[in-house]
């Protein structure tokens, strides 16, 4: 692991976003909240902060954050058939919170899928990415595509 014991402790921000595309009767199923096992977006979310606060126990090399704040929002989209999750991270610490947001939005994406798998195996979970980040010494950063 990096030491980052050197480093400011300054306010951070990170947002990453993500999609899984489906056949339309499983995206009006899930919302029209007809879903044999529940509320399949309310599951999700909760699977996306979780995520968020677990990110160093499943990726070996990243440090253990106090988050200050997790937002997690899914989006439905019709015309392409797919749910989009966008999910925004804070904290005041040494180290970027960018792992936790794509942590986060990738748990979120997965919990709708195993929800979703009996009546659609075909989902596709696709483009989870760094939308922008802030703070830190590398300053600002934000996806120009």
């Amino acid at each position: 692991m990096v030491d980052v014991g050197e480093k400011e402790v300054t306010a951070r921000r990170a947002v990453a976003r993500g999609s899984i595309c489906m056949e339309r009767a499983t995206l009006n199923l899930i919302a029209e909240g007809g879903h044999p096992k529940g509320d399949v977006l309310a599951v999700a979310r909760v699977a996306a902060i979780m995520a968020t606060k677990r990110t160093s126990e499943i990726i070996p090399l990243c440090h253990p954050l106090f988050l200050t704040g997790v937002d997690v929002i899914f989006e439905m989209d019709s015309h392409a058939q797919c749910v989009h999750c966008t999910v925004t991270t804070e904290t005041r610490e040494r180290t970027g919170v960018e792992m936790e947001a794509l942590s986060g939005v990738s748990a979120g994406l997965l919990t709708v899928y195993d929800m979703c798998k009996a009546v659609d195996r075909g989902m596709s979970i696709t483009d989870v990415q760094l939308l922008e980040k802030s703070g830190g010494r590398s300053g600002d950063w934000e996806r120009k595509t």
